[in-house]
């Protein structure tokens, strides 16, 4: 189960879940097996310089290497970026969760 959270400046004028649905499509692109990706979004009113920072996360797995990872790096900050209508600061990383990280829906 991936995760995306968007950090950015809020004069950004996004469509934060259109943005975070673009980055589940890239990821189930890349990989149909990934499941769906949780995504949230935090604008703030206190920042020094218009920016956005994307993180997305996604489990280790054999299959995911270098080429994977910069070929899903190169595709998110390409489809992202195209809903980007003003000028600011980009940042995204793409990390792998260590084996010690546990994920699953909890029924309550």
């Amino acid at each position: 189960m991936p995760h995306a959270e968007l950090k950015y400046s809020s004069d950004l004028e996004i469509d934060a879940p259109s943005i975070l649905a673009a980055i589940e499509a890239v990821i189930l692109e890349h990989d149909a097996g990934a499941g769906a990706c949780k995504g949230r979004a935090y604008p703030t009113d206190q920042f020094h310089h218009t920016h956005i920072a994307i993180s997305v996360a996604l489990l280790s797995k054999p299959h995911r290497d270098e080429t994977f990872s910069r070929a899903l790096l190169a595709d998110l900050e390409s489809r992202i970026k195209a809903q980007l209508r003003q000028p600011c600061e980009f940042s995204l990383g793409l990390s792998y969760s260590t084996p010690f990280y546990l994920t699953h829906f909890h029924p309550g």
